[in-house]
């Protein structure tokens, strides 16, 4: 030990702040939500995103991820929000700096899949007035709120 610190803290880099970037896939009333498969809020219900990519605008990455997770096509993106969330009980600690954006799909017809079976259990469109439980953490945060993904015009 050294000045009070073990040799093995020396070796592990402090945890670091991530950006996340997800996205409120809107159709009608309805947005899109997948289960999740994560030692951070597993069985949770959270939108599709996930990490930005050096160089990737906020548009990028969720277009990006969505494609990835549903393959579905997103057509206009806009900033939302952002969120600033520490998650001190999970497994592994970790910050989040999250990105929350909306869109339309480019087709209202396209259905989503399941492309991340490990990370994911399925996505489906719930009637935001009547949404599922439990939600994940950041998105519970925001609805408890009062936050609509709802464009007010």
């Amino acid at each position: 030990m050294e000045n009070g610190v073990k040799k093995q803290d020396q070796l592990t880099p402090p945890p670091v702040p991530r950006v996340a970037v997800v996205l409120f896939v809107l159709k009608g009333k309805s947005v899109l939500l997948g289960r999740r498969r994560s030692s951070v809020g597993d069985s949770t219900f959270a939108l599709p995103g996930g990490h930005l990519e050096f160089g990737e605008s906020f548009e990028e990455c969720a277009a990006r991820e969505l494609k990835e997770e549903t393959g579905l096509d997103i057509g206009k993106r806009e900033y939302l929000t952002v969120t600033n969330n520490v998650f001190v009980e999970a497994p592994k600690p970790s910050h989040y700096v999250t990105i929350f954006l909306r869109g339309v799909l480019v087709d209202p017809d396209q259905v989503p899949q399941n492309l991340e079976p490990e990370k994911c259990y399925g996505w489906d469109w719930y009637d935001w007035d009547d949404l599922p439980n439990p939600l994940f953490w950041p998105l519970e945060k925001m609805v408890r709120s009062g936050f609509s993904p709802f464009p007010t015009e």
